[in-house]
Parts: C-alpha cells; sequence; structure tokens
C-alpha cells in the first residue's frame, strides 16, 4: 500500500500558515507560528485538501512525497 505524507522544506518556509487554514485536520501551528504536520500519511479523504494546501503555499515550502508500505506508529 502506498500513499503520500507532507514533507516542509523548513529553510523555505515562513509561517504562512496558509496550509493550517487549508487542512486543519493534519496542519497545526506551534508556538512560534509554524506548521506542525500530523504523523503518517495522508487519508484519502483529505488528499484533495492536501494537494490545495501544497498548491496554496506562498513559500513553496510544502511538498507531498509519496510513501511506500504501511505506517506503523512509532513504538510499534
Amino acid at each position: 500500500m502506498s500513499g503520500y505524507r507532507f514533507e516542509v522544506d523548513w529553510a523555505r518556509c515562513t509561517g504562512h500558515l496558509v496550509c493550517a487554514e487549508l487542512v486543519p485536520e493534519l496542519i497545526t501551528r506551534d508556538d512560534w507560528g509554524y506548521p506542525v504536520i500530523a504523523d503518517g500519511p495522508i487519508p484519502g479523504h483529505l488528499l484533495a485538501h492536501a494537494r490545495r494546501a501544497k498548491g496554496g503555499c506562498p513559500a513553496l515550502a510544502l511538498h507531498l512525497a509519496r510513501t511506500r508500505g504501511r505506517h506503523r506508529p512509532a513504538g510499534a
């Protein structure tokens, strides 16, 4: 099974948080105003929102990376 996950280019990210506005189920903000990305693959029902968030990033810092295999939670 493969899917997608978010990756952030931290050198480019300037904390606009458009991504968090477009897909709040997967992206929140930290105390400094930068995105906090949910761990694991993006659920299929949120993939269209994730693509909009990627495209809406003014700094072009948000990317979708393909995953391979099943996601295993930490400690599993």
